[in-house]
């Protein structure tokens, strides 16, 4: 979580920047606001796709996750089966 906070942080911190250097820049007023637009417009596709890639990774785990789940119940019902043959008196 705490390497979440410093992508946050960063881009913050890119944002900030880069938006007070097109406010100082000497453009005209649309001009400047063209700027600011487009570079919002980058920055919110960026955040887009790194969320989606976050996603896609926890997805992933949980999937992962779900299978080794599902390997464990099966190992385990398959040894409870074996361990109740084994229990089982022979007829002889």
């Amino acid at each position: 979580m705490i390497s979440g906070k410093v992508v946050i942080g960063a881009l913050a911190g890119i944002a900030a920047g880069a938006l007070i250097g097109v406010l100082f820049a000497p453009d005209k007023g649309s001009e400047s606001r063209h700027k600011i637009v487009k570079k919002g417009e980058d920055y919110l596709d960026s955040i887009k796709t790194k969320f989606n890639s976050l996603l896609d990774s926890m997805a992933g785990k949980y999937n992962g996750g779900k299978v080794e789940v599902s390997d464990i119940g099966q190992t385990t019902k398959n040894s409870s089966k074996e361990a109740k043959r084994e229990a089982q008196p022979t007829a002889g």
